[in-house]
């Protein structure tokens, strides 16, 4: 497992979500309620970056096809997408934000 430095906690305000590259892999990281959660960037469905999508509470939908995902487990939630996202574990530790990979 590798464990990349993503922020620090005020990079990540609540409910806004926000693209960062962990090596090289882009993701999308929200804090919510204070849980951070995080998943790959890409919509599994078409490769649109879903850190341009709208966020609504636990959902994420893409701007490109509206397929949406449940950002705490990667799930699909709406075609057109079949296929899951990749969801990370991200934490804060003090003020610094880390994901393991």
């Amino acid at each position: 497992m590798n464990k990349y430095l993503i922020g620090r906690v005020e990079d990540f305000p609540g409910g806004v979500k926000k693209r960062v590259m962990a090596g090289d892999l882009p993701l999308m990281v929200v804090s919510i309620d204070g849980k951070y959660f995080a998943t790959e960037d890409t919509c599994t469905h078409a490769k649109a970056s879903l850190s341009s999508g709208k966020l609504d509470g636990f959902k994420i939908e893409c701007a490109w096809h509206g397929a949406k995902f449940d950002i705490r487990t990667g799930k699909v939630l709406v075609l057109p997408a079949a296929q899951d996202l990749k969801t990370f574990h991200v934490y804060a530790d003090g003020d610094d934000v880390w994901v393991d990979l």
